[in-house]
């Protein structure tokens, strides 16, 4: 599960930190908000996505058959076609199984860009006859996707390669340039649903079928998915920890903080805080409110990550402008303790009896105090 920890100390001045009667004071809100977000029928969250047996066992079929057949997949796709399954793949693809005897599973490449060196030297990397594409496009209309497409498909075809063997298409389940590609080619599709918007789509097959291919286990990110949908619709301000998360943006947003650092002190969720650019920028920047008024409203998302961006970005940080909120990720543990090597100087003897991941956690204990020193709200969003 997740935990959240809010910095409402008494160090933060009024001015620049919040209250817990602040945070309070609008809960009787979320009521009326639910309807809207309701209203809205974004589908990402629904039994349809979360629960939709007949896809899994689909996708999990799909990847056992080709377990061994690659060495990589590629994935040509690009904002929420790519920023979701590239945080699965940082942050589970590689972590141990049960103990159980698999295959190694392919590596996932991600070409979310076309600069023509990355593509040259992605291509380097692979055999054709031992990778499978993946392209996602929900219209298929997205010109940097169709263009790569463009191009390995005549790179197979030169081959004299199958298609059908080295092909996958994500797209939407009727409609679409890449829907009616599949038709004419006979390629495998998997479906994108029409009421699921790019940026929300990791759970559909844009995520589940990368991440089933890495070997990550799909019901079990369904099913923490599931139990994170109750606490996002609960009624209750207190348990609705995406509810409180808003409030504390919103109402500091309020007081000039009109930027969120996601700072992260777990190297396997540090692209966790590139799809949550993305969330952040394309929720929250907009020229017209409801009312059809222009504002220009919006937070501007940066990502860091700790400890290395101590050492490039905190200076801006303590003395800069006081115009932040720091979003700070941890784990409760690493899957690895790797002991510090007892120091023969004086000069580090305080890392004598110790290890890697208590001296990172010592750092961002050391971050976070000086934040709050010089007035800069925080939180903690911890992960087990």
């Amino acid at each position: 599960m997740i935990s959240f920890h809010t910095s409402t100390l008494p160090q933060i001045s009024a001015q620049h930190g919040l209250s817990e009667n602040e945070i309070q004071a609008v809960s009787d809100r979320l009521p009326k908000y639910l309807e809207k977000i309701h209203a809205r029928k974004q589908g990402f969250y629904t039994d349809e996505i979360l629960q939709n047996e007949k896809l899994i066992l689909e996708i999990e079929t799909f990847a056992h058959s080709v377990q061994g057949k690659y060495d990589h997949v590629v994935l040509l796709g690009i904002g929420g076609s790519s920023l979701g399954p590239i945080a699965l793949r940082e942050a589970l693809s590689l972590l141990p199984d049960s103990g159980q005897a698999r295959m190694t599973p392919p590596k996932l490449l991600v070409l979310d860009n076309i600069d023509p060196d990355f593509l040259a030297e992605t291509e380097a990397k692979i055999d054709l006859k031992r990778t499978l594409f993946l392209v996602v496009s929900k219209s298929g209309r997205t010109a940097e996707t169709a263009s790569q497409y463009f191009y390995f498909s005549q790179k197979v075809e030169a081959a004299k390669l199958d298609m059908r063997e080295h092909f996958v298409f994500i797209t939407d389940p009727e409609k679409g340039v890449l829907r009616r590609e599949s038709k004419k080619k006979n390629i495998r599709t998997f479906p994108i649903p029409p009421d699921v918007g790019g940026r929300f789509s990791v759970l559909t097959s844009v995520g589940l079928v990368p991440a089933a291919l890495m070997g990550i286990n799909i019901r079990g990110l369904l099913r923490g998915a599931r139990e994170m949908r109750e606490l996002f619709l609960s009624e209750n301000a207190e348990k609705n920890m995406p509810f409180e998360l808003a409030t504390i943006q919103y109402l500091l947003l309020q007081k000039g903080k009109n930027m969120n650092v996601m700072y992260s002190y777990s190297h396997k969720l540090f692209r966790m805080a590139d799809w949550f650019r993305q969330l952040l920028a394309e929720s929250t920047g907009k020229r017209y409110n409801e009312k059809g008024e222009e504002i220009f409203a919006g937070i501007t998302p940066i990502s860091s990550l700790g400890a290395t961006d101590q050492h490039s970005q905190n200076q801006l940080y303590f003395e800069g402008p006081n115009d932040k909120l720091f979003l700070f990720l941890e784990t409760e543990s690493f899957n690895h303790t790797i002991p510090i090597p007892a120091p023969d100087t004086e000069d580090f003897s305080y890392l004598q009896e110790t290890d890697f991941g208590a001296l990172l956690r010592l750092e961002k204990q050391g971050t976070e105090g000086a934040l709050t020193k010089v007035n800069r709200p925080h939180l903690t969003i911890k992960m087990d």
